[in-house]
């Protein structure tokens, strides 16, 4: 009895290991994520919640977490940098990456393959000091004119709730926002944390209370590649559940109770 219990005892750590180690992806997962041999992942520079640039490359959430994926597959990471979310889901299919990280939404879901959320945000309006415009329900009225970025989640999402206003599409969220300012346009729309830091530094524009749209920030992939796709969704559940996007929120100066259940 002595020795089998010893036996147990030198045993135990390597059961633990094992079962706590992640197991190395199948062959088939491999090519969908990776079919270079190395993960290009698209990384969105227009949101500044999820990455910001660098003089070493892209920083923030979404860079951890490919790199984290690229550890978890066993091959090397590579970023390919976006001005705007429209230019990533627009290149989605040309081969230029293997994974992104976007706002879920319809009409992007119809080329890319997307996780549960992982991070959530919200879509606000700024406004001049002086508009009579006072809440996000009043925005949608003939002859407001809203800037936005050029296929952003909140250009997909207003193109279809807005049924009055006329959107006035920029290259990028950013630009968006120096349209807003240069042309005296009636409202911005865009991701709430860079407003409101626009607004606590521009006394002449103020941001409008709540916010009309919840954007839900999902990892994706090209469509057509399910094994793929469903590792990608395990390692997502995985990086919440582990605390991988809190810190990696919190690393980046971000806050970390933005990161999704």
């Amino acid at each position: 009895m002595r020795i089998r219990a010893a036996l147990l005892l030198l045993l135990l750590p390597a059961a633990v290991h094992a079962e706590t180690k992640p197991m190395a992806p199948d062959p088939t997962v491999l090519h969908d994520l990776a079919p270079t041999g190395t993960l290009r992942a698209a990384i969105n520079l227009g949101n500044p919640v999820l990455a910001q640039a660098g003089a070493d490359g892209p920083a923030g959430v979404s860079v951890d977490l490919a790199r984290a994926l690229a550890a978890r597959l066993g091959v090397p990471v590579a970023f390919v940098t976006f001005p705007g979310a429209g230019a990533v889901s627009g290149s989605a299919g040309s081969g230029t990456w293997d994974i992104c990280f976007l706002a879920i939404d319809p009409k992007r879901a119809e080329g890319i393959a997307f996780t549960e959320p992982y991070v959530l945000i919200a879509g606000s309006y700024l406004v001049p000091a002086a508009s009579p415009i006072r809440s996000p329900e009043a925005v949608d009225r003939d002859g407001v004119r809203v800037s936005v970025g050029r296929g952003s989640a909140y250009d997909l999402f207003l193109s279809r709730a807005l049924q009055h206003a006329t959107l006035v599409r920029a290259p990028t969220s950013a630009e968006a926002v120096t349209a807003f300012a240069r042309d005296g346009l009636d409202v911005a729309a865009g991701v709430h944390q860079p407003l409101a830091a626009h607004a606590a530094a521009h006394p002449e524009v103020r941001l409008l209370p709540g916010h009309f749209m919840e954007i839900p920030q999902a990892m994706g992939m090209p469509v057509g590649h399910p094994a793929g796709a469903a590792y990608l969704a395990d390692f997502v559940a995985r990086a919440k559940r582990d605390g991988l996007v809190r810190r990696g929120l919190e690393a980046s100066g971000q806050d970390p109770e933005l990161a999704a259940p």
